[in-house]
């Protein structure tokens, strides 16, 4: 059974919706209820590990816009 994969480009892309999405929804949140800054930093840590395990099932195949070309072939 084949899984989902998405190529790198478009992993970069959602990957980077997905921090703004998460950002403005903590952001929002927090300055709606009085959050203190644990309650914050578990909260980010908890949407960090939500992309870190699809990195690792390898559904998100980030190539960081290209930042870090490791494919290159060394003389």
């Amino acid at each position: 059974m084949k899984r989902l994969q998405l190529n790198p480009v478009t992993s970069d892309i959602t990957i980077s919706i997905y921090i703004l999405i998460t950002l403005f929804l903590r952001f929002k949140y927090e300055n709606l209820t009085s959050v203190g800054v644990f309650e914050s930093i578990i909260m980010g840590l908890c949407f960090v590990t939500i992309i870190w395990v699809f990195i690792k099932l390898k559904v998100l195949n980030p190539n960081w816009f290209g930042l870090f070309n490791s494919k290159t072939p060394k003389p």
